[in-house]
């Protein structure tokens, strides 16, 4: 396998030109305007897919995806921190051309396998006891620290750039899951219970101080909160934990949000979501992403089942550009109509564009994809 040139989660960054105004965007969200609809790349090349593409031929531009064309918003964020705050200095453990192996600023051993990923992964956890949680809780504890001294102004350039404003607070799941990992989560929901309410109670009352101040001056637009709590079998938590745990949580944070003038709660997840739909809409969510096909997250049938509580982007499957044309094709006529007379979807791919996918299938991708909207859009 030659040398990988682009080996950092940097290097896949991708770059887009947005066309999609504030309010527009903010109002086709959220139903209340139809509009031209909106196609966008939300994660952009796994890693190694750039060295296949050059190696076909591919532009720089191409490389960087600024050569297709996308419709989308732009997106601001302010220099704010609702979630673990310090730590200690990382230590490098080992290093070898296979892999990187570290310790975190929570303590956690960290590795990265270089040539496959570009995030490492823990390979044990700081969390087991409530005395574990209490030497990290200052982590988590409100601090002046967590609102740089230009927030205002940052807020004030993104509303004046007709950005979407964005906050976001840590996992209901995720979080707890980077302190105990994801085994000791899901027996501490039952056999621990006040750890995972005091770990989640104390990121709520740091969230909801720094985001108080925040919405008392600037507007944000929407909430973002990243889970990725479910694989291809289903999530790792059911209703009744979201409704115990997590549910106070984000309705604390959202609720002040929503009063102020937000309008879009963004989930990130992986995975098969659908059992625990409801429950989060319920929590205040309403809107999710990327909707994995593989995982049965199927944006025709959750569109049939939900319709207008909620929004998405992503769907499409990012598996069918390393099938022949036609297979696109079909992927594409069976979920852009639908989304096309709906609204409320921003189409995609449902996570980074895989190894294996030719370049020319990606362009051609491209090409139908705007066929189709554009041929559908004329119908309304």
């Amino acid at each position: 396998m030659p040398a990988l040139k682009w080996t950092k989660h940097a290097d896949l960054a991708i770059r887009k030109t947005p066309t999609v105004g504030r309010e527009e965007y903010l109002d086709f969200m959220t139903f209340r305007r139809p509009g031209p609809p909106m196609f966008t790349e939300i994660f952009g090349p796994i890693i190694g897919l750039k060295e296949e593409w050059e190696a076909q031929g591919a532009t720089p531009e191409e490389l960087d995806l600024s050569a297709f064309r996308y419709r989308c918003e732009a997106r601001g964020g302010l220099p704010v921190s609702t979630g673990r705050l310090g730590g200690a200095p990382e230590v490098l453990i080992e290093e070898t051309d296979a892999h990187r192996i570290w310790r975190d600023g929570l303590g956690r051993t960290m590795k990265l396998s270089k040539g496959v990923a570009t995030l490492g992964l823990p390979l044990d956890y700081p969390v087991r006891t409530m005395d574990d949680w209490r030497r990290l809780k200052p982590l988590y504890t409100f601090s002046e620290e967590r609102l740089a001294r230009d927030w205002e102004a940052a807020a004030r350039a993104h509303r004046a750039a007709d950005r979407v404003v964005c906050v976001g607070i840590p996992g209901g799941f995720d979080e707890p899951r980077q302190l105990m990992g994801e085994e000791e989560l899901c027996v501490a929901f039952h056999e621990q219970p006040e750890l995972v309410h005091d770990i989640l109670g104390t990121i709520a009352d740091t969230a909801f101080r720094v985001l108080e101040r925040i919405t008392a001056k600037a507007p944000v637009d929407l909430l973002s909160v990243h889970e990725d709590m479910a694989g291809k079998s289903g999530p790792l938590a059911g209703p009744d934990q979201i409704r115990t745990f997590i549910r106070p949580y984000y309705r604390r944070i959202w609720d002040l949000l929503r009063d102020r003038g937000a309008r879009l709660f963004d989930q990130d997840s992986d995975g098969d979501m659908n059992p625990v739909i409801e429950a989060f809409l319920d929590a205040g969510v309403n809107c999710m992403h990327p909707m994995e096909p593989a995982a049965n997250m199927d944006i025709v049938a959750v569109r049939a089942a939900y319709g207008t509580r909620l929004a998405f982007y992503g769907g499409l499957d990012k598996h069918v550009l390393r099938r022949p044309p036609e297979d696109i094709t079909a992927e594409l006529e069976r979920k852009i109509p639908p989304m096309v007379r709906t609204g409320g979807c921003v189409l995609a791919l449902d996570h980074r564009i895989p190894n294996g996918t030719p370049l020319e299938n990606y362009r051609f991708y491209i090409r139908k994809a705007w066929e189709i909207i554009e041929r559908e859009a004329a119908k309304r």
